[in-house]
């Protein structure tokens, strides 16, 4: 595995970074930055940036600003798994009026897995800008400098922050640098970033344009949404990664030389979020149950917060994990709502008399559940997953290995990624027939394959080495934290 060296700070930066060492609690600069984080309206882009305001505010002592509507922020802190870091001082929580939108339920048995429902409250994100703008002039008019961390998807609606002197902006991606490369090789395909990606560059592997196959389904809209905020990415002076050199040192820093921006990969972000709620009585019972199984020896079965599998699949999928009679967590639920807390949650049909057939190695959860405790387990030695990069980091910092079921979006890209690069994982439907459906003999083999076998045994101690990276990464002296130092003493300079 590939190993890559922070590159080297100034001396501004060192001098800054010292300050930094001990959470900035004796620097005047504590009280002169302020930092307002906006969220893009979807949960893992929630989630992502709610764990870097928490990280900022609890680590350098900084006061952060994270706004969104009144009701997605409801989501986000509802479902985080540490309310120890919700209620530090530092952080301010800034609701804004939810616009109005009509979001259709979400459909399991569409042919497409993008979450079309989902558009409308993507689109009614755009009426947040004039809140937003309000929100930067009363910071701005007391603080020395505000930075603002925007989402990708939310540059659009912090443009303001050109027109604010002591206000600057920081992209933050919740897509792996993996997955951008595709993005910039599809905007600049005639630029020397083409001809890097075909050669060999290091153990990670190499990028080819071929690759661009992989890319899931997107919808028209969601396309148009993210070109309107192209025109407005240029004002960010740089841009945060949720990710860390030793497993994309190679295309974070072909990112760099091509944006010719600063990056600052600061991840896995959810290193240190593992839930405070066992102190309490609300345990999920998923966990007392995982509390009575044997070590990494149940699969987790989880495909996000955005798709709904169709019927006729989830029946392919029941049977496939009752005859690989390994024992396993489904969390089998629908789709997120535009508002989660709106309307009731349809249930899935199981086949007849399943539930009572499988209580003896199986478990159903047909509510939200907390992933970070449920990977982090000691029981827990399987993940079938979509894939999304939030997921994918939280397996890696578990170190657990990834069956990858990819669905839409930057996840074809992840499953590859972790897949063939980082070989740590194993691959169903990864090809480009996603829409078919995979049957219960193919799921039953990929998971005695995972739980049950030498293969699965050498692909389990390569992710806990990979894990292990990533976690020497966030702690004190390790790439990751470095550079999120380094971001701290440059937004403070």
């Amino acid at each position: 595995m590939a190993t890559h060296q922070r590159k080297t700070l100034s001396s501004m930066d060192v001098s800054n970074i010292q300050d930094l060492s001990h959470g900035m609690s004796s620097s005047s600069k504590e009280a002169q930055v302020h930092v307002i984080v906006v969220p893009f309206p979807c949960h893992s882009h929630l989630n992502q940036l709610l764990h870097l305001s928490c990280l900022i505010s609890t680590t350098y002592n900084i006061p952060v600003h994270y706004a969104t509507t009144t009701t997605h922020l409801r989501q986000v802190k509802l479902r985080y798994n540490s309310q120890t870091h919700l209620q530090n001082p530092h952080i301010h929580f800034h609701e804004f009026p939810t616009p109005d939108f009509l979001s259709p339920p979400p459909d399991p048995n569409s042919s497409i897995k993008f979450p079309s429902h989902l558009q409308p409250s993507f689109d009614a994100s755009m009426q947040l800008r004039h809140p937003t703008a309000a929100l930067l002039r009363d910071i701005s008019a007391t603080a020395k400098r505000v930075v603002v961390i925007h989402d990708y998807l939310t540059a659009y609606v912090v443009q303001d922050v050109a027109t604010i002197p002591n206000a600057e902006s920081y992209i933050f991606s919740p897509v792996s640098a993996f997955n951008m490369c595709f993005r910039v090789l599809k905007d600049h395909e005639s630029s020397q970033l083409l001809e890097e990606l075909k050669a060999p560059s290091s153990e990670e592997g190499n990028l080819t344009p071929e690759m661009l196959k992989l890319e899931g389904n997107v919808t028209p809209e969601m396309l148009k949404l993210a070109d309107i905020q192209v025109n407005f990415l240029s004002l960010a002076a740089g841009t945060l990664f949720n990710s860390f050199r030793s497993i994309e040192g190679t295309y974070l820093d072909l990112l760099e030389k091509e944006t010719n921006k600063k990056i600052w990969a600061i991840g896995p972000l959810n290193s240190d979020t593992k839930s405070d709620k066992r102190k309490s009585n609300s345990l999920h019972n998923c966990l007392e149950w995982l509390d009575k199984q044997t070590p990494k020896s149940v699969l987790y079965v989880s495909f996000g917060t955005t798709t709904s599998m169709g019927d006729e699949q989830i029946k392919e999928l029941a049977l496939g994990l009752e005859q690989s009679k390994q024992k396993f967590i489904w969390i089998l639920r629908d789709a997120d709502k535009g508002d989660i807390f709106v309307g009731e949650e349809k249930r899935a049909p199981l086949p007849e008399g399943y539930v009572e057939r499988v209580k003896e190695y199986g478990m159903v959860v047909r509510e939200w559940a907390p992933q970070v405790d449920i990977l982090g387990h000691p029981s827990t030695g399987g993940f079938m997953s979509h894939c999304g990069w939030n997921s994918c980091l939280e397996s890696i910092t578990m170190g657990v290995p990834i069956i990858a079921w990819p669905m839409h979006s930057d996840q074809p890209n992840n499953a590859f990624h972790v897949t063939n690069i980082l070989r740590a994982r194993m691959g169903v439907n990864m090809g480009e027939q996603r829409e078919q459906i995979v049957t219960s003999s193919t799921i039953a083999t990929v998971v005695k394959r995972l739980m049950a076998s030498k293969e699965g045994e050498e692909i389990k101690r390569r992710v806990e080495e990979i894990g292990g990276a990533a976690c020497q990464a966030v702690e004190e002296g390790g790439v990751s934290r470095l550079e999120f130092d380094s971001f701290i003493a440059h937004i403070t300079r």
